[in-house]
């Protein structure tokens, strides 16, 4: 039987090195180590990286070719788009565990010690060194960069103290504590935002990548150790706060460049996985896809938007947060009202701004408008984009010689009338108020038939929202809502520059 095939509960019976000979242990490089389980992930059609969506056909694909070629790897790219969590997947791609000799730091090899402890331990005991087993997520280690870290932080230092107590010189490698990166020995280093490690911290990585060694504070140690690289690095450090010398660059084999999804749908995917929806929340609050598009559309539309700083990007938390706001802000309606369920609105959609506001840097023009400002915005460009796969164009719809389909309505508000939809309005206020409307619900009866019951009203209420902003109504927030009117009327109603208005704002 191959050492390997060994189950996991008779290899943690093996208790010294004698037995693990026996067993037929051979030593293996970690890079050996995932290639060998990637190329039996692959030829058994695993999943290699599950819940990484978008990525099949561009990172995926990189990230398998750079582990078969034991490749140090830089994953670059802009903030959320999932650097790190691919990185952390790479565990799975370890034995379950590895031998090390028992009271180790450096996790050292049985059969291939490293440290002087180990050494001895191995010449002391021979066959009867006791060894331990190391479980693969004991096998992952993670920093982020900072400009504090230090060389002492990574690597190691001379240890005042450990010499004081064992009374040796400090010219004994016994004195030596060592750092992150030697106790991540036959394991994952990772090491995240890599430019804003300082670049006299960069230097010292250079043997470790290239030779695999480590020299501290002139001691004569040569310890060739046994580490599977992987950085992350976001594009604006490079001009903003700092850069990857080229040295160390030009030592990192492998370099893939993420991206954000490219399709809703994609994108959708990713926000589901990772919102935190509460138990209660998901049996209390009943959505539909297009809320989860409009949702999605909002960080498509910031990624393009004049307002936006498009080198920091837009991350995936920005549709993750609007989500989980998204269904809090129906769940407190519907407790506000005493009612044991309710559907989601549009209204609701629109007070998931404070998600949007933290999410995006802005530029200089952004921050004249406001980040509140901005995200009204780009929530209005994610209704109008998304307004066109559910009705006709309102443009071509005036010069349609089919007729109007929106006349009745933009007639109705023109003679004077308002609709004001209250955020915390009961499911029959909503409804009620929706129903005043001549012509509203005949218009989604004809567009989106399939749509009954509350359905039937979000897409009513969708429709409003979508006629203001292709500039067929007018639509102005109140303090505990909104209101629609006539487009001609909201146009007369709205302040005069620099005036200030507590009642409404027109967007």
């Amino acid at each position: 039987m191959n050492y390997r095939d060994i189950p996991a509960e008779n290899l943690l019976k093996i208790k010294t090195l004698g037995q693990l000979k026996a067993a037929g242990y051979e030593p293996e490089s970690v890079k050996q180590e995932l290639r060998r389980n990637l190329i039996k992930k692959l030829q058994q059609k695993e999943e290699v990286f599950p819940g990484i969506w978008g990525y099949e056909e561009t990172v995926i694909p990189d990230m398998q070719r750079a582990i078969l070629s034991m490749h140090h790897i830089n994953l670059l790219g802009l903030r959320g788009q999932a650097k790190t969590r691919i990185a952390r997947q790479m565990i799975d791609l370890l034995d379950e565990y590895i031998p090390v000799v028992q009271g180790s730091e450096l996790n050292d090899d049985p059969l291939h010690p490293l440290s002087r402890y180990a050494k001895d331990m191995v010449h002391e005991h021979g066959d009867d060194t006791p060894i331990t087993w190391l479980h693969r997520s004991e096998r992952y280690t993670e920093k982020l960069a900072t400009p504090d870290v230090s060389v002492a932080d990574l690597i190691g230092d001379a240890d005042p103290i450990k010499a004081a107590t064992m009374k040796l010189p400090y010219s004994d490698e016994r004195v030596i504590h060592f750092g992150l990166i030697p106790r991540s020995h036959r394991g994952i280093f990772v090491i995240n935002e890599l430019p804003d490690l300082q670049a006299r911290i960069q230097v010292a990585l250079f043997n470790i990548l290239q030779e695999g060694d480590i020299q501290i504070r002139g001691f004569k140690v040569r310890m060739p150790l046994d580490i599977q690289f992987v950085f992350t690095a976001n594009p604006e450090d490079y001009t903003n706060r700092g850069s990857i010398v080229t040295p160390l660059k030009d030592r990192i084999d492998s370099q893939i460049i993420t991206h954000y999804p490219k399709t809703i749908e994609t994108g959708k995917k990713i926000t589901q996985q990772e919102a935190r929806v509460k138990a209660g929340q998901s049996e209390l609050v009943q959505t539909n896809d297009l809320i989860g598009d409009l949702i999605e559309q909002v960080a498509f539309e910031a990624r393009e938007s004049e307002y936006v700083d498009a080198k920091s990007g837009v991350s995936a938390r920005l549709t993750i947060s609007a989500f989980e706001n998204l269904m809090s802000a129906a769940e407190r309606r519907a407790l506000l009202n005493g009612e044991s369920k309710t559907y989601i609105r549009v209204s609701d959609f629109l007070n998931t701004i404070p998600s949007v506001t933290g999410k995006v840097e802005l530029v200089y023009e952004g921050e004249q408008e406001g980040a509140g400002h901005v995200a009204q915005v780009l929530m209005g460009k994610a209704i109008r984009t998304q307004f066109l796969n559910y009705f006709p164009d309102p443009d071509k719809a005036k010069k349609s010689k089919e007729g109007n389909p929106y006349k009745k309505i933009t007639d109705w508000f023109g003679d004077g009338n308002t609709v004001d939809i209250l955020n915390d309005a009961s499911a029959d206020e909503y409804k009620k108020v929706l129903q005043s409307i001549p012509g509203l619900s005949e218009l989604v009866e004809k567009q989106q038939d399939k749509s009954k019951g509350d359905e039937k009203l979000f897409m009513m209420e969708f429709a409003l929202h979508g006629l203001a902003e292709h500039s067929q109504l007018s639509k102005n927030r109140l303090s505990t809502g909104l209101q629609f009117k006539d487009l001609l009327s909201g146009m007369f109603s709205m302040p005069s520059f620099g005036e200030e208005d507590d009642e409404d704002d027109q967007f």
